[in-house]
């Protein structure tokens, strides 16, 4: 009995050291290229034993904001940013629109809590686009927003050019350099979060 219950309190403690990353697929326009990049980045993390979660901004309950309510107690809003920052960290997988990040991240942000947060949250960046630069505007556009709001960002960030042709739903990458950039990110950002988190330098959640 005593044994059993030795047992049943290890697998308690691994459960609860496990890492939980959630992924924002950062767009609500449906059926994304980001949402695809989105699922095969979780498959890496599930992998390595990462507890993760795919959350999206085509879920962000735009109409309960209609007309500005800011400062508004919202519920949904809540709710919504609650599931998303529920983790250790966060990967944003964010699409260029117009030379930029979607509209609808920047909404977003601006109805989180301030400035709590992505106080010392990491957050790791992953940018797609059809065009040559894999996002990289967007991406570093975002990192000013997120330096500003006091979030860890994992410096290692990488950028899917042409996604369309160069990334696989299956296979990730076609360029076997990007694709070790990728896994490069997933392994660094799993020992970022966990190094942040033995140091006592995020806010644990």
């Amino acid at each position: 009995m005593i044994l059993v219950h030795y047992c049943v309190e290890m697998v308690n403690n691994q459960q609860k050291k496990m890492t939980r990353i959630n992924i924002l697929s950062a767009t609500d326009r449906p059926n994304s290229k980001a949402l695809m990049v989105s699922r095969y980045v979780q498959s890496l993390y599930e992998e390595r034993g990462v507890q993760t979660k795919i959350c999206t901004l085509k879920d962000f309950p735009i109409d309960a904001i209609a007309g500005g309510r800011y400062g508004s107690d919202i519920p949904s809003v809540t709710e919504f940013n609650n599931e998303v920052l529920d983790a250790d960290g966060l990967l944003m997988v964010v699409p260029e629109y117009n030379g930029g990040f979607p509209g609808i991240l920047k909404l977003w942000i601006d109805y989180l809590p301030f400035p709590e947060a992505f106080e010392k949250l990491p957050i790791a960046l992953i940018g797609e686009a059809s065009g040559a630069f894999g996002a990289l505007r967007p991406v570093e556009q975002l990192q000013m927003i997120l330096g500003y709001r006091n979030a860890n960002v994992f410096p290692e960030r990488v950028f899917i050019p042409r996604v369309g042709k160069e990334f696989d739903t299956e296979t990730g990458l076609a360029d076997e350099f990007k694709q070790k950039l990728l896994i490069s990110q997933t392994n660094g950002f799993i020992r970022f979060i966990e190094a942040l988190k033995s140091a006592d330098i995020v806010v644990q959640s």
